[in-house]
C-alpha cells in the first residue's frame, strides 16, 4: 500500500509540475504583435547589414576558391583583400 501511494505522490507532484510549466510558458510567450514587432527589429532586416553580410560572403567564397587553385597558403596572408 505505502508503494502505491507513494508512486501517486510523484504522479500527482509531476502533474503538478508539468502544469506549472505550462502556465508559466503561456504566459511568457510573446503575442502576435510583439512577435511582429521583434520580427522587425532583428539586424538581418536591415539592407545595410544584408548587403554586408552579402560581400563578405563573397569574400570567403572568393578566397575559398583561390586557395583551391594555388599552391600557396592563403591562410597566412597579411592583407587577404589582394591577392599573391
Amino acid at each position: 500500500m505505502g508503494t502505491l501511494r507513494k508512486a501517486l505522490i510523484v504522479g500527482a507532484l509531476l502533474g503538478a509540475g508539468a502544469g506549472v510549466g505550462s502556465a508559466l510558458f503561456v504566459l511568457v510567450t510573446p503575442g502576435e504583435e510583439k512577435k511582429q514587432a521583434m520580427l522587425k527589429e532583428i539586424p538581418e532586416q536591415d539592407p545595410r547589414r544584408r548587403d554586408e553580410a552579402t560581400r563578405t560572403k563573397e569574400l570567403v567564397l572568393a578566397t575559398l576558391q583561390e586557395a583551391a587553385t594555388t599552391q600557396e597558403n592563403v591562410a597566412w596572408r597579411k592583407n587577404w583583400m589582394v591577392g599573391g
